[in-house]
Order: structure tokens, then C-alpha cells, then sequence
């Protein structure tokens, strides 16, 4: 059987209830908590907690190499990762569900690569496209089934956080092309390139960037919108299934 990981951060901590626990331990240390095994139904599935399980740890202190490897140890070989983003393309209203094909990396000083000692081999991915593969085209499939819309494309820029953006850094991610912004999403994808595992985004659109609406950015409202949005989610993934992987 194929076995999905699905890393889940703001929002996600209680969309499924766990059925185990999973070994947690990694050469890179701890996860940011232990995999939990979640019913889906056609797959089995092992769910990360991004920022901890409570929901605690900032994007820049995330050991993403524990967690793309704690996965890889329970025989996860497709990722879906859940973000909560905002938005720069004014065209996203937010409690958009957005699967997006591009990314650019403004984060600094994150550990990037598992290619960081002598015991590893040196590696230069490719990553022209770095959501292209089956799970993304399954996650479409899937959404098409659910009868959930999903906006097929997009450009992830990936800020480093824990702050929100100024409204100059996001008329600057504009320029550049993006029409997401959020802070987890690198070195995350990279690092699953890097290990074999085939990895796709589901950005949750939590907010209007910051300059795109009149009244400030609400964090108890970005919460409301999440909650909301986690439901559609939810039906998205319960029907993703191993069919839609080939």
C-alpha cells in the first residue's frame, strides 16, 4: 500500500484523530513531534505536526531535516503539505484553497539540505518545478472528485517569519511573481526532493497580504478562516487514494 505523509501547521492540528504513534526518532534529532497515523481510508497516512503538537515552534526553528526523514522512516514516499498562506495576487479571496507550482525562497540562515557533512553524499537536485508530480496531479484529481474547487497554479514566496509581511515586502513578492506568501514551505519542499519523497503544496488562503485590504491583518479572523477552510480540506484528502498516484 502506499503510504502518504501529510505535514499540517496552523489549522490542521485536529483534522484527523490518530490511530498510533510512530518512531520519532531521526539522525537530525526529534521531529517537531511524533508522527501520528490517520485514517484516510484508501491510504495509510502519517501525519507531522509542523510547528509541534502544542502548536509552538516558529518557521526558523523548524528541524525540517527531522521531519522529512521521521516520515521517510515509516515508509512515506508521497507528501502533502498543508500551508496557511496570504495572499498577493488580489485575485485569491481568502478561504481559497490554492495548489501552487512554483516557489521562490527569500528565507535566510534555515539548515537547507541534508548534504551538510562528511557523511553525506554531496547532492545537487533538480528542482525547476518543484511541486511537479504525482501527488499534486492526485490532489487535483481528488479536489475534481470532492467537487472542491482548487485554484490549479501559483507562486509560493516564502518569507522567514515569525512576522507578517510589510506592505512594501509584499508589492516587492508581486514584483517578483508570486501570488502566495507564507514562511514554511523551504526548505521543506527542497529537503523531500532531496530524499526521494514526491511532494506537493495545499495552500489554505488565511488573509489578504499585507496593503491589500484597508483594515489591518486580524489574527483571530486568519484563525476563523482556517477553521472553516480545514473542512474542505479535510474532504480532499479523504478522497486522494493510490489510484490517483500513477
Amino acid at each position: 500500500m502506499s503510504r502518504l505523509g501529510v505535514i499540517g501547521g496552523t489549522g490542521a492540528l485536529d483534522l484527523f484523530e490518530p490511530v498510533e504513534s510512530g518512531n520519532s526518532s531521526t539522525r537530525w534529532g526529534a521531529p517537531s513531534a511524533e508522527p501520528v497515523r490517520v485514517d484516510l481510508g484508501a491510504m495509510e497516512a502519517w501525519f507531522l505536526a509542523r510547528h509541534g503538537r502544542p502548536h509552538r515552534i516558529p518557521p526558523h526553528r523548524i528541524d525540517y531535516r527531522a521531519n522529512i526523514a521521521a516520515l521517510k522512516a515509516l515508509g512515506v514516499r508521497h507528501v502533502i503539505a498543508l500551508n496557511a498562506v496570504g495572499a498577493v495576487s488580489p485575485d485569491l479571496p481568502a478561504g481559497a484553497l490554492v495548489l501552487p507550482d512554483q516557489l521562490i525562497d527569500y528565507t535566510w540562515g534555515r539548515v537547507h539540505t541534508f548534504s551538510d557533512d562528511a557523511e553525506a553524499p554531496l547532492e545537487h537536485i533538480e528542482f525547476a518545478d518543484p511541486f511537479a508530480g504525482p501527488t499534486r496531479r492526485g490532489l487535483l484529481a481528488a479536489a475534481a472528485a470532492a467537487d472542491i474547487e482548487l485554484v490549479d497554479g501559483g507562486c509560493y514566496g516564502a518569507t522567514q517569519g515569525p512576522r507578517l509581511e510589510t506592505a512594501a515586502e509584499v508589492a516587492r513578492l508581486a514584483a517578483d511573481g508570486c501570488t502566495l506568501v507564507g514562511m514554511t514551505a523551504m526548505p521543506e519542499a527542497a529537503l523531500a526532493r532531496e530524499a526521494g519523497l514526491d511532494y506537493a503544496s495545499l495552500c489554505v488562503v488565511a488573509n489578504p497580504g499585507a496593503g491589500l485590504q484597508a483594515d489591518p491583518i486580524s489574527i483571530d479572523e486568519i484563525h476563523r478562516v482556517l477553521q472553516r477552510a480545514m473542512e474542505r480540506v479535510a474532504a480532499v484528502l479523504r478522497r486522494f487514494s493510490p489510484g490517483l498516484l500513477a
